[in-house]
């Protein structure tokens, strides 16, 4: 017990910041020990965040900054200063980063249409390259010469923050909690034992819950029945942002949605940020059992992990993105940024935010979306999004070329002349084969007689 009171001796001077400017802190009140180093702490209030607190400054004797960035994790941020503060913190910055994370971060991949292996919508590997940014602007702002990140040996956060890191500030020391040789711990039962023993209150248990990531986005779950995926997912216990498609409405719900340069502006006339649409969209999609996602992924460490997702509102953002897109984009440069998308979400996913190829394949993507504007419609039902119209100043479409009658800019005979050349290659090879066999056939003959 004495150790948890030594813990809880030191306030925590709490800052309240978005951006990290110099002096943005001067009225935090000064705790810290300046003959110790400093060490910056991704800090959610989570078990292992929790731990990581005491567990620093017992092992390396750190001055622990704790810093949680917000990118829309709602309720789980409620009392994080006094739970920083019982634990031994000695700062918390809290950021709310949540516009810059939808304008930055999650725009880029709407307009790409970015999926993992064609289910997994990128809420949990969108979010990582802005938290390691802001702990490398506080630790630079602290003076600090390490980072520490709660994120396990088998995930993938892992590389997503140390690369990150790496890029932005290859001087900082990274320290990894659960790959440190010094780390005792090898189940979130032994976290809870160590933290009864100091004396720390936690207000979850390790017991029937889900290992969760929340943001603006998305929410992830995995464990309990999840790590057999013999076994189907508990969707009753499960399920945070909405409902199973079988308990939602049994009528259908219509949506319209603007979009400007493949950006969406407005829901059923309501122009709005980018971080508002979303709030609006996991709404009404949760409401009808949208964005719900059971897969068995490939992790970048080299395994299958298998996890359930709920993405309401990005859900429908992309397929209605993809419906404007089916009507302005050509054939060619479709199928090129279709490709390229695939390539987008693989380097997100594995942490590769910061890099010239980023940045290049974004480049890409964004000219595509020069005239990706207009409006869609479409209702959800139970589950689905079905589509109920889509208009565009820049549309391709043309009633008068897609008709069955002929009109002056399309004649059905013009399409002869084409399929000839079109089909060329195929022809020529085929009839040098045909005679290239004749031929070896010939003579076969010849040898008989």
């Amino acid at each position: 017990m004495a150790a948890a009171k030594k813990a809880s001796a030191k306030p925590v001077a709490k800052v309240k910041a978005g951006t990290v400017k110099p002096g943005s802190a001067a009225k935090a009140v000064k705790t810290a020990d300046t003959r110790k180093e400093k060490v910056v702490l991704a800090y959610s209030g989570g078990l292992d965040t929790t731990v990581i607190i005491p567990w620093l400054k017992e092992n390396y004797n750190y001055d622990v900054i704790a810093v949680c960035i917000n990118v829309g994790q709602d309720s789980e941020l409620k009392n994080l200063d006094q739970r920083a503060r019982s634990t031994g913190a000695s700062k918390l910055y809290e950021l709310d980063v949540i516009d810059e994370f939808c304008d930055e971060y999650i725009a880029p991949c709407i307009q790409a249409h970015a999926v993992y292996e064609n289910k997994y919508l990128l809420g949990t590997s969108m979010a990582r390259p802005l938290i390691a940014k802001k702990l490398v602007e506080i630790a630079r702002k602290e003076g600090a010469t390490a980072i520490c990140h709660g994120a396990t040996g088998k995930g993938n956060d892992q590389v997503r923050f140390e690369l990150g890191i790496k890029a932005l500030a290859p001087d900082l020391r990274i320290i990894a909690a659960w790959r440190d040789p010094k780390w005792q711990f090898d189940s979130r039962e032994g976290e809870m034992e160590y933290c009864k023993q100091k004396g720390i209150h936690l207000p979850f248990s390790a017991k029937n819950s889900y290992s969760r990531d929340r943001n603006l986005w998305h929410i992830s779950h995995e464990g309990l029945e999840l790590e057999d995926p013999a076994n189907g997912p508990d969707y009753e216990h499960m399920l945070v942002l909405g409902k199973t498609p079988e308990q939602a409405p049994d009528k259908k719900t219509l949506v319209t949605m603007t979009f400007e340069k493949g950006i969406p502006t407005s829901v059923n006339g309501k122009k709005m940020k980018l971080s508002d649409i979303i709030r609006t969209l996991n709404k009404i999609g949760g409401a009808n059992g949208i964005g719900i996602v059971d897969i068995v992924e490939n992790r970048v460490v080299g395994m299958k992990s298998r996890g359930v997702y709920e993405t309401p509102g990005g859900t429908i953002i992309y397929a209605a993105h993809q419906q404007l897109e089916e009507l302005i984009l050509d054939r060619e440069t479709y199928a090129l940024k279709n490709e390229m998308g695939s390539k987008f979400a693989s380097l997100v996913y594995e942490g590769k935010w910061f890099t010239p190829l980023r940045e290049a394949e974004q480049a890409f993507i964004a000219s595509t979306q020069e005239y990706v504007t207009g409006e869609v419609k479409f209702y959800l039902y139970k589950g689905n999004i079905i589509k109920a119209g889509e208009t565009s100043p820049y549309s391709m479409y043309s009633a008068s070329i897609a008709s069955f009658t002929t009109g002056d800019l399309y004649d059905h005979h013009d399409a002869e002349g084409f399929i000839n050349l079109f089909g060329l290659s195929s022809k020529i090879r085929a009839m040098n084969m045909q005679a290239a066999l004749a031929k070896q056939s010939a003579g076969k003959s010849v040898k008989k007689k």
